[in-house]
């Protein structure tokens, strides 16, 4: 994905990381008794194959938290099936009628499996949409709302704002626009990040 807001643009277009799994294990057998957790994240983590590096994570005691797209959706179950993962934050990007236009990828069926998947499993997650005004307004959210209601989502719903940076995918600023968060209907609780 290509998300016009993304602030990661480095990590999304270089295809490299820094460091290799390796260094990350000797950095967190350092960390033991320090940090509880560890989460996997990106631009995509699923786009690597997190199965071996999660099971050595899992030995040295942590927990481990996925923030994911949600377009990997056989990596994203067997992570679960392997009991790998405690906690998943799922990215809901855009409406379906929205979500080429603001990721500029055409993955929303893959997402969507995987929405289904994680609101009948027992794992412990959450759904998140970035919001930036010029991109999403009140109907979008409404919309996404009204989607989770109807495929029986029944946990916490966040809103992140938009991080202003120098540097995201479309250049994008600051909206001169204001959300009006009364026309959001009340499926379920809502929290603003």
């Amino acid at each position: 994905m290509r998300c016009d807001y993304c602030y990661n643009k480095d990590i999304v277009f270089s295809k490299q990381g820094k460091f290799s799994f390796a260094d990350m294990l000797t950095f967190l057998k350092n960390r033991i008794g320090l940090l509880d957790a560890v989460v996997l994240s990106g631009g995509e983590a699923t786009a690597h194959d997190l199965i071996p590096f999660a099971i050595e994570v899992k030995k040295l005691g942590f927990l481990i938290k996925l923030d994911t797209n949600g377009t990997n959706f056989e990596q994203i179950k067997k992570l679960i099936q392997l009991n790998l993962v405690d906690y998943i934050a799922l990215d809901y990007k855009a409406p379906k009628y929205k979500f080429t236009q603001i990721t500029h990828s055409n993955q929303y069926e893959l997402f969507s499996q995987s929405l289904d998947f994680l609101i009948v499993q027992e794992i412990d997650f959450e759904v998140r949409t970035t919001l930036h005004i010029d991109l999403l307004d009140e109907v979008d959210i409404n919309f996404i709302m009204d989607d989770l209601h109807q495929r029986g989502y029944e946990k916490t719903y966040y809103i992140q704002d938009f991080m202003k940076t120098d540097d995201n995918i479309a250049g994008l600023k600051q909206s001169d626009k204001s959300f009006d968060k009364t026309l959001l209907g009340d499926y379920f609780k809502v929290v603003w990040r």
